[in-house]
C-alpha cells in the first residue's frame, strides 16, 4: 500500500485537483531527460520535465505474481530529443522510466507511481508506443547457466577471455560502396579468411554513425576487397570513405573456440553431452551374444 505525502493528500481530499504525469527517462547511455502532459515545464529532482511532449498513458493495471504489469506510454513525435531517428537507432530501448503523479502548482506534492524499463516500442511516421515493463519482469528472465552443447559465454567477455583488441580478430576498413546501407564494400580486412568477421561485431568509427554498433551477417573475400553485411542497417546513411571497426565472431562451437582462438580451456558450454541420436538409440544384440545357443 503507498503512504500519500501530506500535503498530496490534502490536495487530493480538497476535491479540486491539479494533477499531472511526469515520466523520468534515463538511456542505457546514462541520458536523463523529463517529460510531462502538463502545458508548461517542471522542475523536481534536478531533471526538468519537458512540456507537451505528446506523453499520455494507460490506466496502470497490477497484478501479484511476475506478469508484466499492464501499462504503455504512448505519444506523438514532438519533442526534439524524442523523436523517430533516435527509436529506430535503439536509443531508448531497455531505458529506465519512472512514473510520477504530481501536483503542477507544487511539485513537491508528487507520488512515484511505477518504476520500470521500456519494453517493446513500435512507432509510426507521427507517433510511438511504448510498453512499461515493472521490477518483477527481471525475474521472468532465464538465469544462471544453461546445460547445452554450445558455449554460453559472450565472445570477449571475463569468462571468455579472448581479447577482441588484438590486432587477430580485429581490423580497421574503409568503406569503398555501399548497398541498401546494410552491405558494405570495405578495405582493410584482405588479410582475414572468409567468414572471420561472421556474427562478430562491426563498430562505426567515423561518420554520422560514429560509436554505434551492429552484429555482422556475414563476411565474404572478393580480390582487394572484403564484403560485410549486418542483420541490421544503421539508423544513418553509410558513405564512402566512412571508417568501421570488425571484430571476430563466434558460433559458439568447442571445435571453433580451439582452432580459431586457441581458447579451448575456457569454452563454456558441454560439448561431450549425448546428442539426440544417442537419446534415440534402443539396445541391440550382437551376432556373438547368439554364441552357445541350440
Amino acid at each position: 500500500m503507498r503512504i500519500l505525502p501530506p500535503g498530496l493528500r490534502e490536495h487530493l481530499d480538497s476535491g479540486t485537483t491539479t494533477l499531472c504525469h511526469c515520466w523520468r527517462l534515463q538511456t542505457q547511455g546514462g541520458e536523463v531527460m523529463g517529460f510531462t502532459d502538463h502545458d508548461r515545464g517542471l522542475t523536481f529532482d534536478g531533471v526538468d520535465f519537458e512540456a507537451e511532449a505528446g506523453f499520455t498513458a494507460t490506466e496502470i493495471e497490477s497484478a501479484t505474481g511476475f506478469k508484466v504489469d499492464n501499462l504503455e506510454a504512448s505519444g506523438a513525435l514532438s519533442s526534439a530529443r524524442l523523436n523517430e531517428t533516435r527509436i529506430l537507432a535503439s536509443d531508448f530501448d531497455n531505458a529506465a522510466i519512472d512514473v510520477w503523479l504530481v501536483n503542477w502548482q507544487e511539485v513537491s506534492q508528487r507520488i512515484l507511481l511505477r518504476r520500470g524499463n521500456l519494453g517493446e516500442v513500435t512507432h509510426g511516421s507521427l507517433g510511438f508506443t511504448a510498453e512499461l515493463r515493472g521490477l518483477a519482469h527481471a525475474l521472468n528472465q532465464p538465469q544462471g547457466r544453461i546445460y547445452q552443447y554450445g558455449c554460453d559465454a559472450r565472445l570477449g567477455d571475463s569468462r571468455c577471455t579472448v581479447d577482441l583488441e588484438d590486432p587477430a580478430y580485429k581490423a580497421v576498413v574503409t568503406v569503398m560502396s555501399a548497398e541498401e546501407n546494410r552491405r558494405f564494400t570495405v578495405t582493410g580486412a584482405e588479410s582475414f579468411e572468409e567468414g572471420w568477421f561472421a556474427r562478430g561485431t562491426a563498430e562505426f568509427s567515423s561518420g554520422a554513425n560514429a560509436g554505434r554498433k551492429g552484429e555482422i551477417k556475414f563476411h565474404r573475400e572478393a580480390s582487394a576487397e572484403s564484403l560485410i553485411e549486418l542483420w541490421q542497417p544503421p539508423p544513418f546513411a553509410v558513405l564512402a570513405g566512412a571508417q568501421i571497426i570488425l571484430r571476430a565472431g563466434c558460433d559458439k562451437q568447442f571445435g571453433t573456440c580451439k582452432a580459431k582462438f586457441a581458447n579451448g580451456v575456457n569454452f563454456r558450454g558441454f560439448p561431450h553431452i549425448p546428442g539426440d541420436d544417442f537419446v534415440l538409440s534402443y539396445a541391440t544384440r550382437s551376432d556373438g551374444d547368439n554364441d552357445g545357443e541350440s
